[in-house]
Formats: C-alpha cells, sequence, structure tokens
C-alpha cells in the first residue's frame, strides 16, 4: 500500500467549509435585508433572528460602511437610519398600503410630532380623543402658532389627519387597538378608540444624534429650520484626509442602499470625485453585504433588487393608478432628449387621449372630466420618489433612468413563405 492511500483525504471538509460560509454569507444578507425593509424589525420577523446571531458582523459593518446604528432588544431589532439629504420630500411616509391611505403632508408630521410628544408624557394606555386634545393643547404653545400649524378637531378632515398619523403609529407597534374604530371616529368625534400603548417602542423611534431642544430656536436669525434639521442628525468628522474620506464614503454608501438612483449631477465637486474613483470597491461591498446589484450607467448608480423586495414602491404596478404611472413614464422618456420639463398642460392633454384608448379598462373616478390633473400629479410624484422624474413649478422633469421605459414602435419583419 503506497503511502498517499494512508493520508486522509481533506476534499470533503473544504466543500463542508465552503457551504458553511455560503450559508453564513447568505444569512447575513437575509439579515441586512431585512433591516432595510423594516429598519424597526420586531422579533416575529423571520430576519429578527438572523439579525441576533450576526449581529456583530452587521453593527461592525454598519458602523465602517455607514453613518448607521443598529441596536438590538429582547423584542426589536432598531436600524437607525438617517437620510443623507434633508430637502427631498419624495418618499413620503403612507399610513397603510390601501390607495386611499394617501402620502404624509408637512401638516401631518408636524401633527406627528405632537402626538409623540403627548404619548411621551402619557400612560400606558390613552384613546384617539385625548391623543388629538393634547395634540391641541400643544399646538397652542407660541412656538407652534409661530409657525402657522393650526390643528383642532372640529372638521372631518381634521380628525382624518390625526387618524392618518394613528394608523402609522399602529402600523409602527407603537400603539395597539384595543376597541373601537378610526373610521367612525372621522365620522363622528364621540366614536372614541381605545390603544395601548408599548412605551419600549416609542423610545426608539427619534433617531437624532443630538436633541432638538438643544440645537437653538428659530428665534435666532441666522438659525434655519434646514440647519436645525441637520444640527440634530450631525456628527463630528475630524479635520483629516483620512476621516472627510470616510465621511463621503459613508454617506455615499447610504445615498446607495437608500436612494433608487444615485445621479452624478446631485454630488458636490468631492463626492464626485471620490464616487469616480471608489465606485466599483463601493458597489461590491454593498452587493456583497446585501444582494443589490448595481447598474452604472453615464448619468449615476442604482443598486437594483433583483428579487424586488426592498422597494417600497413597485414600477410597474399593478392597478389604474400603476398603469397611468407606466404611461407617464413612457411619455416622459420620448422625451427625454429634449432636456426640459413637460408642462401640465401637455400631461393633462396626454392624459385625455389615454382615457380614450384605456378607460375602459380603469376604475370610474378615473375616467371622470377633472379626474386628469389629480391621477397626474400622483402618478409624477411616484415617479420622483422612484428617482425617474423631478417636479418643477412648470411642469415634470424626465430624468435619466426614465429611458428605460422608453416604448419602440413595433417592428413587423418580412417572412418569405415557405413551399
Amino acid at each position: 500500500m503506497s503511502q498517499s492511500s494512508l493520508e486522509p483525504n481533506h476534499e470533503p471538509n473544504h466543500e463542508l467549509g465552503d457551504r458553511l460560509t455560503q450559508l453564513r454569507d447568505d444569512e447575513r444578507r437575509r439579515a441586512m435585508r431585512g433591516l432595510l425593509m423594516q429598519p424597526l424589525l420586531y422579533a416575529d420577523h423571520p430576519a429578527y433572528r438572523l439579525v441576533k446571531r450576526h449581529i456583530d458582523w452587521l453593527r461592525d459593518w454598519l458602523n465602517r460602511e455607514t453613518r448607521w446604528d443598529l441596536r438590538l432588544e429582547a423584542d426589536f431589532a432598531r436600524l437607525a437610519k438617517t437620510a443623507p439629504e434633508h430637502d427631498d420630500g419624495s418618499r413620503a411616509a403612507r399610513p397603510g398600503k390601501r390607495p386611499v391611505d394617501l402620502d404624509f403632508t408637512r401638516r401631518r408630521y408636524a401633527l406627528l410630532c405632537l402626538v409623540l410628544a403627548g404619548l411621551e408624557r402619557g400612560e400606558m394606555q390613552s384613546t384617539l380623543g385625548r391623543l388629538g386634545k393634547a395634540a391641541m393643547d400643544q399646538s397652542a404653545e407660541p412656538g407652534v402658532v409661530a409657525s402657522g400649524l393650526v390643528f383642532e378637531l372640529r372638521t372631518q378632515e381634521d380628525r382624518r389627519d390625526l387618524v392618518a398619523v394613528v394608523r402609522l403609529l399602529l402600523n409602527l407597534g407603537v400603539l395597539v387597538r384595543v376597541a373601537g374604530s378610526e373610521d367612525a371616529y372621522i365620522k363622528n368625534e364621540s366614536k372614541d378608540v381605545l390603544y395601548d400603548i408599548d412605551r419600549h417602542v416609542l423610545s426608539a423611534l427619534l433617531v437624532t444624534r443630538r436633541g432638538p431642544s438643544l440645537v437653538g430656536t428659530l428665534e435666532q436669525p441666522a438659525d434655519t429650520l434646514d440647519r436645525r434639521i441637520g444640527a440634530i442628525s450631525a456628527r463630528f468628522v475630524a479635520d483629516t484626509p483620512e476621516a472627510r474620506n470616510r465621511e463621503l464614503r459613508q454617506r455615499l454608501t447610504e445615498r446607495l442602499l437608500d436612494d433608487p438612483v444615485l445621479y452624478y449631477g446631485e454630488l458636490d465637486e468631492d463626492e464626485r470625485a471620490y464616487l469616480f474613483n471608489q465606485r466599483h470597491a463601493i458597489v461590491q461591498r454593498i452587493q456583497e453585504a446585501t444582494g443589490l446589484v448595481p447598474e452604472m450607467r453615464a448619468e449615476g448608480i442604482a443598486m437594483v433588487d433583483p428579487d424586488g423586495e426592498l422597494a417600497d414602491q413597485r414600477m410597474p404596478s399593478e392597478g389604474t393608478e400603476g398603469h397611468i404611472t407606466l404611461l407617464l413614464a413612457g411619455h416622459l422618456a420620448e422625451r427625454l432628449s429634449q432636456d426640459r420639463a413637460e408642462s401640465w398642460t401637455s400631461l393633462h392633454a396626454a392624459y385625455r387621449g389615454w382615457t380614450e384608448q384605456f378607460g375602459r379598462y380603469w376604475k370610474k373616478a378615473a375616467k371622470e372630466p377633472d379626474a386628469g390633473p389629480s391621477f397626474c400629479r400622483e402618478a409624477a410624484e411616484r415617479l420622483a420618489s422612484l428617482g425617474l422624474a423631478r417636479i418643477e413649478a412648470d411642469g415634470v422633469r424626465p430624468l435619466p433612468a426614465i429611458a428605460r421605459y422608453a416604448v419602440e414602435a413595433p417592428r413587423i419583419s418580412r417572412v418569405s413563405k415557405i413551399g
């Protein structure tokens, strides 16, 4: 018997090691994707146990590649995401998934802050009426009055705004409905609703590095609202080349993870220069950690999810609104080369043509004579939230990524007869 035949065969062990490494990497990707999909991830979510298992690796990656913190509790995990840009109003919160659940406005966001402040001072239970009363009391404070916010519960519109805020808190798990109906309350203020309050989750909602009360007041002439918003999430960056480059890398990684498309034209000179030099390394690290696939074009970069799970809005989507959005995208894509905004008048005219052609497939409300402006506006806002267009004062400007929705005229090739 030869000596070589007595030596152990390590090949199966190598295969097992490779397989275990693949399983580990897959679990880490699923954990990261779960956090990106739901930054407030509850223990009953399938990804929670993976987050718990790989918490050290996740924290290390997020600390190195982004400026986001990760908090793990017994009943939830909280990814403390902060927006890289504070002036992007194209992706507002929505209280639910129903078409009637309209996106949040600035008024609703302000009301949300008032309700959260009331919850912080409240008990373990509250009612919808008490939440509204607490918000009204706080809206009467001089600082709120000076902002122009007026909130009362006299009209259904006021109560509808309050219900939108409460439904968002229900979705987040801050409130748990015990009895009652929000729809009934909108119609009649006396039809109250009772909630349990999860104060543990409530404490994890606010994501800031400085308390808002420590930033100053708008009474100071040089202190604008934008500066105050930036100040509560800003963090110290040492004045060294290494620290500045790390800050650039982290900010760009955040935008690639959070934004549908990152256009080079939106970056400042330092960001653009750094991304040009480091884009392959940055997107490779993102791809390995999340499974997102980079699509790099002359105008910018998009991290595409092949499974379509990480997008909060799908394009194309089903239903009348989805069809109108797709038609608008095709219309704007054909005008991309003109490098200007398409006027609302032109879009409304196009909508009338779509109604004649496709109206028999749409719901009734979309075929009303005056439906064009509202449905065009909603479709444009959906495209803006996906980085495909920008809404301007005089119309909608198509952005380069919308080119993928351009529709070519059908071409019929000649086929010779056989026989």
